[in-house]
This record gives structure tokens, C-alpha cells and sequence, in this order.
């Protein structure tokens, strides 16, 4: 098969036969043999019930309902799992992703060799101060941080080699740094297209500013695992180490102090009463505190398995 379609979704009942007619229409155009994989995030709406319909008109059309809403992550997951087309293709199910870029990105990863082509929405339909402020802060730390010379982190529009999806593991809210994260697995053939993107025609956007928060947070949580991730012990144990030597030294030498000054008959406040003590004391538990972090991640990475965090209602074809 040449592209898996992954489409994760939630509440979007009224994009959803638009935008497979649309796909599908692209794809026999261009003699693609393709499936389209539905990935319901538990919408509360009758998502899952289009979804059904379509799935009975076309054989193409694979669905996946969550028990409840997981999150992105989660449902890209899900989706990667069942995924056998050559080229994976991710977008959003509000239509603001376009069907007609597809092509563009197969042609990318086929001849061009690409591990992950990233979409690049350069011109966008959204409000400036809300979202194309925050995501360009956004976009510029995640560039200078993660090393990768990407515009749109963001954008739901990706292409993969079927290899790049069942390697990566999507957890938490890191869809938006499956290209860091591919990075790390070792895939570095990372490149960029501009794609067009389209103004909302139905609902409303499912995320809010909550969102740029999380990003920055989940853009830490990346950058330490992928220095320290397998070795976590290089960094709290070194802090760790550093901190108790100091705080070992440093009361050393007021002890030593506090006698020299004893014997020279001088007169010598009581260790207690000498700011440095409780410095000293500090830096020493809180280093024994990082080695002993350093030391249960690795006992945690060496016997930690790595398991699903979503739970699948239904199933359609396969």
C-alpha cells in the first residue's frame, strides 16, 4: 500500500465526509492505493457515527474509538499502530489541512529519500494575538532548543516513512515533537514543505492557550530526556555529587575553624549560630536527594515497560 491517511479527531461531525470525499478524490486522481484511518478521541458528538457510514461505503476506511478524550498523542498512537501504507500521512480533521498537498509530501519522502517531511502553514487564517504571535515564540524556542530548523512544529500536515511511526513513541502531549523525537531515534533526513492552510469552515478550535504552556513544557521535557534520558544518573549524579562535595567541605571547614580558633584561645560563635552551617547541611541532603534520583532512574529505565495509555471502545476493519 503507498500512503496511510492518520486522522485524529474530536467533535468534528461536520468536516468528516467533506474531508474524506476530498482525500479520496486526491488519492484516485494520482492512482494511490491508500487507507484512511479514523482515530475518534472520544468526541461527544456523532463523530463516530459519520464515521460508521463512511466505513460502509469504502473499504478504505479503517476507525478507532477511544473510551474517552486521551489527547492527540495518544490517538497519532493508536493510528501509527495500524498504519501500513508506505508513507504515513497525518493531518487535522477540520478541513484546515488540505488533501491536495499530499502528493507533494509522498513525492518528498519516495524520491527525495526524507525520513519526516514537516508542513509548514507560512500563511495562516488565524487570529494574530491569539495563536500566530504565541506559536511564532513558540516555533523560535523550539528551533533553538531541539537544534532542528523547523517553522511549524505544530502543524497537524506530516509525512513519514512507515519506519519513523513504528519507532517513535508518541506519549503525553509530544505530537508536537514527533520530529525531535524521530531526531533521536536517529532519523535525520528532516525536511520542510509549505503547505496551505485553509480558514475553519465548521465548529470552533479545540485548543486554547493552554496549549503554548504545555508546549513549553513538554519542549523541556525533550530536550533532558534526549540528553539524559537513558542516563539519568550523568545528570543528578554530577549535581548531586558536586552539591554534597561542597557541603562536605564547606562544614569541614567551619569545624576546623571553630577548633584552630578554640586552641588559640579565640573567641568562636557556636557552629549553629554561623549562616554557612545550614548551607552546608542543605546543599549536603540535597545532594544525597539528586544521587539518589540519578540512581532510582536508572533502576526505574531498566525495568520500566513501556504500555498503552488510551483505552479502544470500537474497532472498524481490521
Amino acid at each position: 500500500m503507498d500512503i496511510s491517511v492518520v486522522i485524529p479527531l474530536f467533535n468534528e461531525e461536520e468536516s468528516l465526509k467533506e474531508l474524506y470525499d476530498w482525500i479520496a478524490s486526491t488519492m484516485q486522481s494520482n492512482r494511490f492505493l491508500y487507507e484512511v484511518i479514523f482515530i475518534d478521541d472520544g468526541s461527544t458528538d456523532s463523530s463516530w457515527n459519520v464515521i460508521e457510514e463512511i466505513s460502509q461505503k469504502s473499504s478504505s476506511v479503517k476507525g478507532i474509538r477511544f473510551q474517552k478524550n486521551f489527547g492527540k498523542s495518544q490517538a497519532l498512537h493508536a493510528g501509527f499502530q495500524i498504519a501500513v501504507g508506505n508513507v504515513v500521512i497525518t493531518m487535522d480533521a477540520d478541513l484546515q489541512d488540505s488533501p491536495d498537498e499530499i502528493p507533494g509530501l509522498y513525492k518528498l519522502v519516495i524520491d527525495e529519500n526524507f525520513d519526516l517531511v514537516s508542513g509548514w502553514k507560512k500563511k495562516r487564517y488565524d487570529n494574530v494575538i491569539a495563536k500566530n504571535i504565541p506559536s511564532k515564540l513558540f516555533n523560535w524556542a523550539a528551533r533553538k532548543t531541539s537544534g532542528l530548523d523547523l517553522h511549524d512544529f505544530n502543524c497537524g500536515l506530516k509525512a513519514y516513512k512507515n519506519i519513523v511511526v513504528k519507532t517513535v513513541k508518541v506519549r503525553g502531549e509530544m505530537h508536537r515533537y514527533i520530529p525531535v523525537l524521530a531526531k533521536n531515534k536517529g532519523f535525520l533526513n528532516i525536511g520542510e514543505k509549505i503547505v496551505q492552510h485553509q480558514a475553519r469552515k465548521y465548529g470552533e478550535t479545540k485548543f486554547g492557550m493552554s496549549r503554548f504552556i504545555n508546549g513549553f513544557l513538554d519542549l523541556i521535557t525533550i530536550s533532558f530526556l534526549s540528553k539524559f534520558g537513558k542516563r539519568p544518573m550523568h545528570f543528578f549524579g554530577l549535581w548531586g555529587t558536586l552539591m554534597f562535595i561542597f557541603g562536605f567541605f564547606s562544614a569541614g571547614y567551619l569545624g576546623v575553624s571553630k577548633l584552630y580558633k578554640i586552641s588559640q584561645g579565640m573567641k568562636a560563635i557556636l557552629i549553629t549560630d554561623n549562616p554557612w552551617f545550614y548551607i552546608s547541611m542543605v546543599s549536603m541532603i540535597l545532594g544525597t536527594q539528586l544521587f539518589l534520583a540519578g540512581f532510582i532512574g536508572e533502576l526505574i529505565l531498566k525495568t520500566k515497560e513501556a504500555g498503552n495509555y488510551y483505552t479502544i471502545k470500537e474497532k472498524l476493519n481490521y
